[in-house]
């Protein structure tokens, strides 16, 4: 049977992958008693998410997988951490495997701000990067957020800067994806149409 691994997956768990997230929430709400009782979020994990951090490395043997995914993940590591990111799924991968990559495209972020005639464009355009911070983090719980949290954007991607990024990691092929282009049913399964807005998806196998 053919293994597919989802990374970052958040509350989207589908059957027929292997879902993983490296979120301190999913790590509260599994601790005894007190993670039953832990209320942020309106929904909680679903069971079958495991804790899993792909730039430590994922508990999946390398070269077993038929393909791996990541919507909306790698944005939220810094530079480097990317990288191991992404050299990590390579390793992941069974030869031939395919990897489907999503983060928000910068490009299109950046063309909203130049084009933008607003006073307070700058403000928007920090707000819809998630690159700044907006205030209010001030004492333990702000101080809880920058220690534990992990919504940031760290480095935002365009597409000739992510494909690079994939080549250089030793992917082959690699071209922009879209949805149901991956060849693969099992993909249709986890991949939702609103992470594709406004997104760079790129495409790539292990030779």
């Amino acid at each position: 049977m053919s293994r597919f691994v989802q990374y970052g997956c958040g509350l989207s768990a589908p059957e027929g992958w292997e879902n993983y997230d490296a979120s301190p929430t999913l790590r509260f709400e599994r601790l005894p008693v007190v993670g039953r009782l832990y209320t942020k979020n309106a929904a909680r994990f679903p069971a079958s998410v495991r804790y899993g951090d792909i730039v430590r490395g994922l508990p999946v043997p390398d070269a077993s997988c038929a393909g791996v995914y990541s919507s909306h993940v790698v944005e939220h590591l810094a530079l480097a951490d990317a990288r191991v990111a992404l050299r990590n799924s390579l390793r992941l991968l069974q030869p031939g495997g395919v990897f489907r990559v999503v983060v928000p495209d910068l490009r299109v972020l950046a063309q909203r701000y130049l084009e933008s005639g607003a006073p307070d464009a700058c403000s928007e355009f920090m707000q819809k990067s998630l690159l700044g911070r907006a205030g209010g983090d001030r004492g333990w719980k702000g101080l809880a957020s920058r220690l534990f949290g992990n919504g940031a954007h760290l480095w935002l991607w365009d597409e000739p800067g992510l494909t690079r990024e994939l080549v250089a990691a030793g992917f082959v092929d690699v071209r922009p994806a879209r949805l149901g282009d991956s060849g693969l049913a099992a993909f249709d399964a986890v991949e939702d149409p609103a992470r594709f807005a406004d997104s760079v998806a790129l495409h790539g196998r292990r030779g």
